[in-house]
């Protein structure tokens, strides 16, 4: 029944921040010695669009309702968790993640080196598979100042067992 499977595209990005000390983190990883995005709390791109993803195919809005980037609780917040949180309520709307498919666009750093922990990182918080692959913007400009994440969802109605 077409009821039982939704899907969910999510989008974020963030520029590259001023700040020397500010860690670029994405997928839960931090990436040493790569300039980090500045933002509100992490500023992780993969894990919000993931987030805007799976809220939007439960219909329970978006990133910036559950996560307010004026909420000074979540200054420097770990978006791994914040997904965590989301998670939460979409099995207690009565959805899980079938798999989730993310791309990001960047010159550098490459993710390839960190794209496994990346991908299990995510998979422990969706309890599904999560695929990211890396797009360059070759050499267009406007988009070498930060990154950029699209994400896809797709979630199934849980069963009785599955929901919380």
């Amino acid at each position: 029944m077409t009821d039982d499977i939704r899907i969910g595209q999510g989008f974020d990005v963030h520029p590259f921040s001023d700040e020397p000390s500010r860690l670029l983190v994405l997928g839960g990883v931090e990436f040493p010695g790569a300039t980090g995005l500045a933002g509100h709390s992490d500023a992780d791109v993969i894990a919000h669009a993931i987030t805007d993803a799976v809220l939007g195919a439960a219909q329970l809005g978006d990133i910036g309702s559950f996560f307010p980037d004026g909420d000074e609780h979540y200054r420097g917040a770990d978006s791994i968790e914040l997904l965590g949180q989301a998670m939460r309520s979409v099995a207690e709307a009565g959805w899980r993640v079938v798999n989730a498919d993310v791309s990001v666009i960047v010159d550098q750093p490459k993710l390839a080196p960190y794209r496994e922990q990346m991908q299990n990182n995510l998979e422990a918080v969706l309890m599904a598979p999560v695929s990211i692959k890396g797009k360059r913007t070759e050499g267009v400009v406007g988009l070498g100042g930060g990154i950029q994440a699209h994400a896809v969802a797709l979630l199934r109605r849980a069963t009785e067992s599955e929901t919380p």
